[in-house]
């Protein structure tokens, strides 16, 4: 398994009026760490785009364990899971790294369309498959 680690600091603008992160934010730092495994891994979303393709999130789950506040640190770690089918998904834990906790847990799944035609893709493209036997996926 392929995975990447991310620390983000919690603004003020990502807590709600009791001072918590707003639970709508974990999608972001999700996003952020989807940022930082492509990365790491040479799989960003630019380069998507460019061999013609977009990847839109199609399902997404999180579980809160535990508050984080405002100016507490978190870590964002993503970690990759196969699939044998033109998808692409991962698993997130979300640790607060000021208080050590288990904050929240998650994954998500993409697809990939056409980038002009916005058609499903049934079949991985080339790319990603040349992509999943570099690392051995």
């Amino acid at each position: 398994m392929i995975s990447s680690e991310i620390d983000i600091d919690i603004r003020f603008s990502e807590t709600d009026a009791m001072g918590v992160v707003w639970h709508g934010n974990y999608l972001k730092f999700f996003e952020d760490g989807r940022e930082a495994f492509g990365k790491k891994y040479g799989l960003e979303y630019l380069d998507i785009h460019a061999k013609g393709y977009v990847t839109p999130i199609v399902k997404s789950e999180i579980d809160h364990k535990a508050p984080v506040y405002y100016g507490q640190v978190i870590k964002v770690i993503t970690k990759y899971i196969p699939a044998k089918s033109a998808k692409i998904q991962f698993e997130y834990e979300v640790i607060n790294v000021t208080t050590g906790q288990l904050c929240a847990t998650g994954k998500t799944m993409q697809v990939f369309l056409d980038r002009d035609s916005r058609e499903l893709e049934l079949i991985s493209p080339d790319f990603y498959k040349e992509w999943k036997v570099k690392y051995e996926l």
